[in-house]
C-alpha cells in the first residue's frame, strides 16, 4: 500500500525531470541499447519462469506437418 502512495505522488514535472536526468547520465545514443538489453532480459525471464511452454513448443516443432487443405 505504501508503494502505491509513493508512486501516486509522481506528477508530470517529476517525470520530465527524471527523463532529463536519464538522458544526461546515459546519453541519447545509449538509451536504445539499454532498452534492448532490458527487453532481452525480460524474454529470458519469461522463458525461465515457464519451462513447460518451451517444452511444448519443441514437441510441436518435432511433429510432422500434415496437409489440412483437403
Amino acid at each position: 500500500m505504501n508503494a502505491f502512495v509513493i508512486l501516486g505522488a509522481i506528477g508530470p514535472w517529476e517525470l520530465i525531470v527524471l527523463v532529463f536526468a536519464i538522458i544526461l547520465l546515459f546519453g541519447g545514443k545509449k538509451i536504445p541499447e539499454l532498452m534492448k538489453g532490458i527487453g532481452q532480459g525480460i524474454q529470458e525471464f519469461k522463458k525461465a519462469s515457464n519451462p513447460n511452454a518451451t517444452e511444448e513448443k519443441e514437441k510441436e516443432s518435432e511433429k510432422p506437418k500434415t496437409d489440412e487443405t483437403k
